[in-house]
């Protein structure tokens, strides 16, 4: 029998909207339990300092670099997901020693497979020492080295969690977050999947920008809009949607191009939403025709599974395909990233993979990852 281990996952996401914690048992090929989720969110000048090391980290040609505002980034969050696992422990009565490892995903500043280059921040080492427990992070960055998107890295997770339910094949698990990306799962073979455009991120920057809102809370703006369906169409002639999978994206990978073709700036608020929502709900279904087969099944997680207006888009753009809230097939659509980084730590510890030529393109499966242990103490741990 294979040992069960007990991790927690943290993700930070392009949405920005703070550390999403999750603790489960797992032997990497299963899940037996899940345990706590919670979410610690950021300030506004903790995201401001995220934001402006994204606009930094532009003109980064080696992944390791930790210029300026970049480094004063990376030193937040480390401490920022320091404090998550602790206040997380102790909320939940946990003890630290009973953790097996955790799943670090750190903060997105890059992605550039195209020019074989990512960027995570977060020191790895740093959270190992501040926690006493072992620590797997920097989980793209072997992908890309050699040709891989790195990107998405949820999609076996995801196959673990539909062979757990009773719904009709294929499924597509969609998680929106900052990008939004797909899995089709059809059998047990390995996953497949894709980015398939802007998540959350437009919508979001756009509601910060002319609202001064996080977010369009409950989809409401977008609600109450009127969609301008020429510019959906302008967006969606982007060669992105008519690239094959496996293909990924930077979280401001769409900003230039949808100001340009959908001149959102010149709307007013409710519209912008409105249209900003559309065009999310309209690349999504643009990935159908490119999949092996077309869904039965969609399973909606990540932050665009509590915007009703983009529910409401995505089931009249996957009709006649049933499309479904995580939470409402008994899984936590917030905690599942986070679920998956613990996931991925134990897989990345047993040398299992958690890439595959129909996820991220890489040439063959194969595992990722870096483990370190807390230095100075010991943890009584057999991997």
């Amino acid at each position: 029998m294979l040992r069960t281990y007990r991790a927690i996952g943290l993700m930070s996401g392009t949405s920005m909207d703070g550390i999403d914690v999750a603790a489960i048992e797992t032997d990497g090929e299963t899940v037996s339990r899940f345990g706590p989720s919670a979410l610690h969110p950021y300030a506004e000048n903790e995201v401001a300092l995220l934001r402006a090391a994204v606009d930094a980290a532009v003109g980064l040609t080696d992944r390791k670099q930790r210029p300026g505002v970049i480094g004063q980034a990376e030193r937040m969050v480390t401490a920022l997901h320091a404090g998550a696992v602790r206040g997380f422990l102790d909320a939940h009565g946990i003890d630290p020693a009973s953790i097996d490892v955790i799943g670090f995903h750190g903060q997105t500043i890059l992605h550039r497979p195209e020019a074989r280059l990512t960027a995570q921040i977060g020191d790895g080492q740093a959270l190992a020492d501040e926690t006493g427990i072992p620590v797997v992070y920097d989980l793209r960055a072997e992908d890309v080295a050699v040709g891989g998107q790195g990107a998405p890295l949820v999609p076996v997770y995801h196959r673990a969690l539909v062979n757990m339910l009773d719904r009709p094949r294929p499924v597509a698990v969609l998680n929106i977050g900052g990008v939004a990306n797909v899995t089709f799962i059809d059998g047990a073979g390995d996953p497949w999947a894709c980015d398939t455009g802007p998540g959350n991120a437009l919508i979001d920057d756009f509601m910060r920008a002319r609202a001064g809102a996080s977010r369009d809370e409950n989809g409401g703006a977008g609600a109450r809009g009127k969609v301008d369906d020429g510019a959906v169409a302008r967006v969606l002639a982007h060669p992105f949607f008519a690239l094959k999978p496996p293909k990924s994206l930077d979280r401001n990978a769409f900003r230039e191009w949808v100001a340009e073709q959908a001149a959102v700036s010149e709307m007013k608020v409710e519209d912008g939403a409105a249209t900003l929502t559309a065009i999310t709900a309209a690349t999504i279904a643009a990935v159908v025709p490119q999949l092996p087969k077309a869904p039965r099944t969609w399973i909606v997680c990540g932050g665009g599974a509590s915007n009703p207006t983009l529910m409401r888009m995505l089931r009249e753009r996957l009709s006649p395909a049933s499309v479904e809230a995580a939470d409402a097939v008994g899984w936590s659509a917030d905690a599942i990233e986070a679920q998956a980084f613990a996931y991925l730590a134990v897989r990345s510890m047993r040398g299992l993979p958690i890439t595959f030529p129909t996820t991220t393109g890489v040439a063959a499966p194969m595992t990722g990852g870096v483990l370190v242990e807390p230095r100075g103490r010991k943890v009584k741990k057999s991997f």
